[in-house]
């Protein structure tokens, strides 16, 4: 596994790379030596971040390693890279959407063990009646990331 970690609006970020692709994005600075070879998916997570962030970008094109989590878990993060940017879905539509309606709780586990932050979008998910709850980036940065999503849709919206 590779590492490096990049400077953002939301604070730094740790990205990981395996032999398959993008297997980690966290929020915050691991304490690992940086990956010092240069990586195409790296790069690549690298300067798509950087243009989300920009608000140019609304669809990462990257691929991604999912090597644990259980079935349940890979299907809500399957279906969270199904929510359209700028949109949000509550835990409840979420555990409906992967088949089982009376799973919201669950849902909020998996999105706090999602080893994708931001690529696949689990801040997007939000709590019964748009309730900003539950985070595991902290809920300043869920607000910043749902409100720069929102204002680009608006934005583009209106292009």
């Amino acid at each position: 596994m590779r590492w490096i970690v990049i400077d953002s609006p939301v604070g730094d970020l740790s990205l990981a790379v395996d032999e398959v692709g993008l297997c980690r994005l966290r929020f915050g600075a691991v304490e690992v030596e940086p990956s010092v070879e240069p990586d195409d998916v790296l790069t690549a997570t690298q300067e798509q971040l950087k243009a989300y962030f920009a608000g140019e970008l609304t669809d990462f094109d990257l691929p991604i390693s999912t090597q644990a989590g259980s079935a349940f878990e890979r299907a809500v993060w399957a279906e969270l890279r199904r929510i359209p940017y700028g949109e949000m879905r509550t835990y409840g539509e979420v555990a409906k959407a992967v088949g089982d309606a009376g799973a919201a709780r669950a849902v909020g586990v998996a999105c706090n063990r999602n080893p994708h932050a931001v690529v696949v979008p689990c801040h997007r998910v939000v709590g019964a009646g748009g309730k900003m709850v539950g985070f595991g980036g902290g809920i300043p940065r869920k607000r910043h990331l749902l409100e720069l999503e929102a204002r680009v849709a608006l934005e583009n919206f209106w292009t």
